[in-house]
């Protein structure tokens, strides 16, 4: 599998996204006390919007994406749990770094949720840095950004 087997999700992959995303998820519910926002999302109205991409056949792994002025933003990246350590989760932020240069855009912003401290120990590996920690509603979570050069 490449990069180049990303692709635009469908309204055919809208319960696969569903699947995907609770999946990858669903470990962090009792860690957090609730369901992670992710799990909550109107899937068939991200992948309508195009904010969705996936990849595989069936659907391992996909990332929701949201444009704005200044930046790219990376809402969710799922990959299932039965894929991990395959790369899948890689190929999909170069993906998202790819993309964001392909929008002229010069940066890409996240947060993660404190409690998911896996998450905090992968993504300074891809070139982001903590930029706050901040309460957002009852969620605890680390923003971060990445420069695009």
């Amino acid at each position: 599998m490449k990069d180049d087997d990303i692709r635009a999700a469908v309204a055919a992959d809208v319960a696969a996204v569903k699947a995907v995303t609770d999946a990858a998820y669903h470990p962090y519910i009792e860690r957090i006390g609730r369901a992670p926002v992710p799990m909550e999302a109107d899937h068939a109205a991200n992948v309508a919007a195009g904010k969705v991409f996936v990849t595989g056949d069936p659907v391992i792994g996909l990332v929701v994406l949201e444009a704005h002025e200044d930046h790219l933003f990376l809402d969710s990246i799922a990959v299932h749990p039965d894929t991990h350590g395959k790369g899948v989760g890689r190929r999909l932020l170069h993906f998202v770094d790819a993309h964001a240069r392909a929008l002229g855009l010069p940066e890409v912003r996240l947060y993660t949720n404190a409690l998911m401290w896996e998450n905090q120990k992968i993504y300074p590996k891809y070139g982001y840095e903590v930029i706050e920690r901040r309460m957002d509603g009852p969620y605890d979570r680390v923003h971060y950004r990445k420069r695009l050069d």
